[in-house]
């Protein structure tokens, strides 16, 4: 698999030497990104109910009133919207269930206040998790009293308490990411920001959960285009960028 691994990076590589970076496709970039080592995946299976959860990232404007699965507005307008648009198409056997719960705002003890209503009592059995920015981000900016033992041990128990209801459960864990070079609100990011990143690689790993390294996909991206053709402001994403990371969240399912 290694071997695979290394052997399309070098593929990758030649064609930006051959053709310039900016001939590269979505799916390129996105592989560019993951070269490093694909991680784990998860099967879906038959009537499947796959959640996505987080803050204005997963949010994306949808609309909270509606409450109904597989529902566009229901689903926003983000990376969300279009994996479930992708599975709907691609698996239409399976009888997917899929929802989007993300508020924006939010920091991880925030998912746990709405987590039963909003999680549990859903029953997924694909939990997908983007949060981490704001439990950073709000500390610099708002004076939010956290830190990164709080953001380790908020999330860990809230990982905790979903097995102990959902055993079953399938966890998809999304890396924070900030992407450098768009003035405004996330221009300078924070270096501690990477032990956020690193906290929630760790978390991954000790709940055998799917991890999406979404820092290094969208630094990939930024090789093929500028930051402001991927995110608005560093964080929440354009079309494109909203493409970007359905297309590395997808990587982390199979049929």
């Amino acid at each position: 698999m290694k071997t695979e691994n290394n052997t399309g990076r070098r593929d990758f590589l030649k064609k930006a030497t051959i053709g310039g970076l900016a001939t590269w496709a979505i799916p390129e970039i996105v592989e560019a990104g993951l070269a490093a080592g694909k991680g784990r995946q998860i099967t879906l299976a038959k009537n499947d109910i796959v959640l996505f959860q987080g803050d204005s990232i997963t949010d994306a404007g949808r609309k909270r009133e509606n409450k109904n699965q597989n529902s566009a507005p229901a689903l926003g307008s983000g990376y969300a919207y279009l994996a479930a648009a992708e599975m709907l198409q691609k698996f239409p056997g399976k009888t997917l269930q899929i929802y989007n719960r993300g508020v924006s705002a939010d920091k991880v003890y925030q998912l746990a206040d709405r987590w039963q209503t909003d999680t549990l009592d859903l029953k997924p059995n694909v939990l997908s998790i983007l949060i981490g920015v704001n439990d950073h981000w709000h500390i610099i900016k708002k004076g939010y009293a956290g830190s990164l033992k709080k953001y380790q041990d908020d999330y860990r128990a809230l990982l905790d308490r979903t097995k102990q209801n959902l055993p079953d459960v399938k966890f998809i864990i999304g890396e924070p990411f900030g992407v450098t070079g768009i003035k405004g609100n996330y221009e300078n990011w924070d270096p501690a920001f990477k032990d956020y990143q690193l906290a929630a690689r760790k978390i991954a790993e000790n709940f055998s959960a799917a991890f999406i390294p979404y820092q290094s996909v969208f630094d990939q991206a930024r090789k093929v285009a500028p930051s402001t053709y991927w995110t608005y402001d560093g964080v929440h994403t354009t079309i494109a960028g909203a493409k970007l990371m359905a297309e590395a969240w997808l990587q982390t399912v199979k049929a």
